[in-house]
């Protein structure tokens, strides 16, 4: 019952109060308003390690199937759905939608707003990742360690480790690795 109730009072806390205090790096009032947001961000988390910064505005339910590793983030004003996996040094640009659950779209005799959704499909977002503005990642994607993605991108497929991928939908550009440029 106790542990219920911290869960409420920390998510009315962060949706009404600590959601819309500044970013993170505005001189003076962000270090705390960071702090705030982790404060009350924690103990909603299915699994939230040290040092997190859930930044302004950032969305995510309830939050209680999120995971998010040591020195990771989810960037201003973000959208991190379902059974979302977010390992180690994760960097999230601004507006990033990523997405664990879609519409069923597989009956032709009904409307498609009544036929509910589809299963949720788990994200996992590996370590030391670097998500630009803007991106897009859909249900069921993996994201290999030490991937680059480009602002804008949607990601419908696994992305490797150490590959760089941008566009719609998102293209490896190169491997971070072995400096191999792919060619379209």
């Amino acid at each position: 019952m106790h542990r219920t109730l911290v869960k409420i009072a920390c998510y009315i806390g962060y949706y009404w109060f600590a959601r819309w205090l500044p970013a993170s790096n505005v001189k003076l009032v962000g270090p705390a308003a960071r702090w705030l947001r982790y404060v009350f961000c924690r103990p909603l988390f299915k699994y939230c390690e040290r040092s997190v910064n859930i930044q302004q505005g950032a969305r995510f339910g309830s939050g209680r199937l999120l995971e998010i590793g040591e020195k990771s983030g989810i960037g201003v004003n973000c959208l991190v759905g379902f059974d979302i996996r977010i390992g180690k040094n994760v960097m999230m640009g601004p507006d990033v939608v990523v997405l664990g659950e879609n519409h069923k779209i597989d009956r032709t005799d009904i409307p498609m707003i009544e036929q509910g959704h589809a299963d949720r499909q788990p994200v996992t977002i590996k370590d030391d990742v670097w998500i630009g503005a803007r991106t897009i990642i859909l249900p069921g994607v993996t994201v290999g360690t030490g991937v680059v993605i480009g602002a804008g991108a949607v990601v419908t497929k696994d992305v490797n480790d150490f590959d760089i991928v941008a566009g719609n939908p998102a293209r490896v550009i190169r491997n971070r690795k072995d400096g191999v440029v792919k060619s379209s």
